[in-house]
């Protein structure tokens, strides 16, 4: 039987010009690489976003597709998209999942493993 296999890489940075640390708004965005090491080709459908700051407060989120597209990735493909998220904290961090189709239509879930949201000191 085929093996489906989403892997899911991503790295954050802070963005400090959409950032405002006087209303409590630090901006950042994030770099999702999804790439099939699986067998079989697989559809993105839907995402599924857990955000959480400093305070311990979470925002999830959940909708169709990435950045409105739902990729069909063959064997070997990869899929990179931008995207970003505010927090009223300064550090904070986001872990989720996507769920997917194979193309003989079995359902699974694509993990993102958790990731930090925080804003570097600079250096003077």
């Amino acid at each position: 039987m085929s093996r489906p296999e989403l892997h899911c890489s991503v790295i954050a940075r802070h963005v400090p010009e959409q950032s405002r640390p006087d209303a409590g708004v630090y901006a950042f965005s994030y770099a999702v690489t999804i790439h099939n090491r699986g067998d079989v080709a697989a559809q993105v459908i839907a995402r599924h976003w857990i955000i959480t700051d400093a305070t311990g407060s979470v925002d999830e989120v959940r909708g169709l597709g990435v950045v409105g597209h739902q990729p069909l990735l063959q064997p070997g493909e990869k899929f990179e998209y931008t995207s970003g998220a505010r927090l009223a904290t300064p550090t904070g961090s986001m872990r989720g999942h996507y769920v997917c189709v194979t193309d003989d239509a079995r359902v699974f879930e694509a993990p993102i493993a958790e990731f930090m949201l925080a804003v570097t000191a600079s250096l003077h």
